[in-house]
């Protein structure tokens, strides 16, 4: 568990992660205002709106990061928003994807102990990262994304231990699974593909 901690931790301070996930939600946002609105074809402007993502306190952000992609239809009579997927943020939650894929990977057959380091490590409450593994076990498995998603993989991934073993169905160190399943996740971001979190 020790080996585990120390990964996480060096993997979420690193800069180039952040970097990174910023860079593929600018790809992904250029794209979709690229595409127009979906409902009436009409341009879209800019509406992005303020995001404060909670992380560790030795978690140094680059600028942009306070800031959700998000696009409204210029046409009067439609305005309708289009907010593309991100591979910063998960839902609506207010710590960033990568820490709370990572929390509740390394929580996984850990003791209320282990659990305890995490949350110190992260800054997270005990209480949340419950909250975390109840989502990941049942709300995730359970959603439509992920029952149109698993069909992808094989063997199947074992859905009791989300996200521990989907990081591990993806190629590359640590930081380059973390990278490729926050990608595969994207979409989750969304409206469209947000999995309410029954646990709240």
């Amino acid at each position: 568990m020790a080996e585990c901690l120390l990964v996480c931790h060096k993997v979420l301070q690193d800069a180039k992660l952040y970097l990174l996930l910023l860079r593929f939600d600018d790809d992904l946002a250029r794209e979709t205002q690229r595409r127009r609105c979906q409902r009436c074809g009409g341009r879209l402007d800019q509406g992005h709106f303020p995001r404060k993502p909670r992380v560790p306190c030795w978690v140094a952000l680059p600028d942009g990061y306070d800031e959700r992609f998000s696009y409204s239809c210029a046409v009067d009579g439609c305005r309708k928003r289009h907010t593309p997927p991100s591979t910063r943020f998960l839902g609506r939650r207010i710590y960033l994807g990568a820490v709370v894929v990572l929390a509740t990977a390394m929580q996984q057959g850990t003791t209320r102990w282990r659990a305890s380091r995490l949350r110190e490590l992260l800054g997270v409450s005990l209480q949340t990262l419950a909250r975390w593994r109840a989502w990941w076990a049942e709300t995730f498995n359970e959603s439509a994304f992920w029952k149109a998603a698993r069909a992808a993989f094989s063997p199947p991934v074992p859905e009791i231990m989300a996200p521990r073993s989907l990081l591990e169905r993806f190629a590359g160190a640590a930081h380059e699974q973390l990278v490729a399943l926050l990608r595969f996740l994207a979409l989750l971001s969304t409206p469209e593909g947000y999995v309410p979190d029954r646990h709240r």
